[in-house]
């Protein structure tokens, strides 16, 4: 709706790469993609936790010793 200003942070929806239009603000979308993760995470349980630690930890000591 053009009479209300909201064309510009919806997008033009206007031809070009098939995207529809939408959102065309990318910080937006990365914090939102940021926002998303750290919720993801934040409701797993503890002891998926856990052993995402100990996989990320093990890593970390298989690279040291690699390199």
């Amino acid at each position: 709706m053009v009479e209300y200003g909201q064309t510009v942070g919806q997008g033009s929806g206007a031809g070009g790469s098939g995207g529809g239009g939408g959102s065309i603000d990318v910080g937006a979308d990365i914090a939102a993609a940021a926002s998303d993760a750290v919720a993801r995470v934040a409701a797993l349980p503890p002891q998926t936790l856990l052993v995402i630690a100990a996989v990320i930890l093990a890593g970390l000591f298989v690279l040291r010793r690699a390199f």
